[in-house]
């Protein structure tokens, strides 16, 4: 039992890092904007985040090698590879300074409803305890301290909505009846994007290496992303007490009315842990991507706790700064980040789906017709759910707006559904490929 129990609390890492201040923020406001009704997203997601995660596991395991270097040996002397190379480590750095921009501000904006004192100076202190738990060189041991704080999160967060006292019956119809109100469109990508995390699937791939069994990785993982679903839907919940347009002040305003002085102190607690425990990972992950696709023996500068690891955590880490220095609005950056994430995420998916489907890597742990058909229909929806927010952009840069009803929805699945099914149609219909890697 105490060895399930270290093994789930080892795999909560992965839940420290997507429940940030971005699935508070996130989630939160699709309770204030819609009640129970986006409830579904958020399964849909954490279903989502298990299979994903447990493939860049399972690849690791299986193959020694974990997602970057999979990647890097797949591809490498093929004329694309430099390509490759820029465009995921670009997306993951892109995607995790946007995220670390929330993370501050969101721990901020916790730390701020428990003691007052000038946001400058909280920043900075966020910053710096962060800075150091990155110096520790462990993987491992960061996830152990990060698993401690990702269960007191839970607490708050699951005290938080009990406080609101949800309705059952609706809250089993929004979470199990699929449904896309008007302008949720954005908020939907977000809440996929701030569960699924793109750089998440670097991360669990590279803390996977070690003695584990694929039955405990499996066990381990799936009950901590699991119980990480759960708290996102708390949030969510909790969001519902919120009456017009969402704030953090509105939220803990709402409450209080209902519960007291405490529940301030609970939320403002929660909302720290989620950003403290966020604003380490997302450098974190960024190193560790950065590590899996350029470190070999002639680069040692890309170990842990050498230059190249640290350059990359670190900048990440003062983008997040400069921006929580400057005073901007949490909650639209927020909100934004989890959507860039969102968009990011069919890339991503994309190579993970092909290199567990490489028998030369993978042997007989290479993906089945079913967990093909399961990361098939992940990246099918978030693709849809991406172009159909990009084309809202662009229209809306030229002037216009999408037309009322599902009519464009659909067309833009249908598209997404063609391009998915040439990226990877073939694994469902001839399985799993047994073509020789480059070595």
């Amino acid at each position: 039992m105490r060895k399930k129990l270290l093994n789930i609390l080892f795999w909560s890492v992965l839940s420290a890092a997507f429940i940030g201040p971005g699935t508070v923020t996130t989630a939160a406001k699709a309770g204030a904007g819609y009640g129970y009704g986006l409830l579904w997203a958020l399964l849909f997601s954490t279903v989502a985040c298990i299979v994903l995660q447990e493939a860049a596991a399972r690849l690791t395991l299986v193959s020694g090698l974990n997602l970057g270097q999979a990647i890097r040996r797949r591809y490498r002397g093929r004329s694309s590879f430099l390509w490759i190379v820029v465009l995921v480590v670009g997306a993951i750095i892109v995607g995790s300074a946007a995220y670390e921009t929330g993370n501050i501000l969101g721990a901020l904006a916790g730390i701020r409803f428990i003691i007052a004192g000038p946001s400058w100076l909280w920043v900075l202190l966020i910053a710096l305890f962060a800075a150091a738990m990155l110096l520790r060189r462990s993987v491992r041991g960061v996830a152990h301290v990060l698993g401690g704080l990702v269960a007191v999160m839970g607490v708050a967060f699951f005290l938080t909505a009990v406080a609101v006292r949800p309705d059952g019956g609706a809250l089993l119809h929004g979470m199990l009846v699929p449904s896309l109100p008007p302008g949720s469109g954005l908020l939907v990508l977000g809440l996929i994007g701030t569960t699924v995390v793109p750089y998440n699937l670097f991360l669990g791939s590279g803390m996977a290496a070690g003695d584990q069994s694929l039955g405990e990785m499996r066990f381990g993982l799936s009950v901590a992303v699991g119980l990480g679903g759960l708290i996102s839907m708390a949030v969510l919940v909790a969001g519902t007490a919120v009456e017009g347009a969402f704030t953090y002040e509105g939220l803990v305003q709402a409450l209080q009315n209902g519960t007291g002085r405490w529940a301030v102190i609970i939320f403002g607690t929660g909302m720290l842990a989620a950003g403290f425990t966020s604003a380490v990972t997302a450098p974190l992950a960024s190193a560790v991507t950065a590590r899996s696709l350029f470190h070999d023996e002639q680069h040692p500068a890309w170990d842990e706790g050498k230059k190249g690891f640290i350059a990359v955590w670190a900048g990440v880490l003062l983008t997040g700064v400069l921006f929580g220095l400057s005073g901007v609005k949490p909650v639209p950056v927020i909100i934004l980040a989890q959507a860039l994430n969102g968009l990011i995420l069919p890339l991503i998916t994309l190579f993970l789906f092909h290199v567990v489907n490489d028998r030369s890597l993978m042997g007989a742990q290479a993906n089945s017709r079913g967990l093909n058909l399961a990361m098939f229909l992940v990246n099918w929806v978030t693709l849809t759910l991406g172009l159909w927010q990009l084309t809202r952009v662009a229209l809306t840069l030229a002037g216009s707006t999408l037309p009322p009803g599902n009519r464009w929805l659909w067309g833009i699945a249908a598209v997404a559904l063609a391009v998915d099914m040439m990226i990877g149609g073939r694994y469902m219909v001839r399985g799993s490929e047994g073509r020789p890697m480059k070595r």
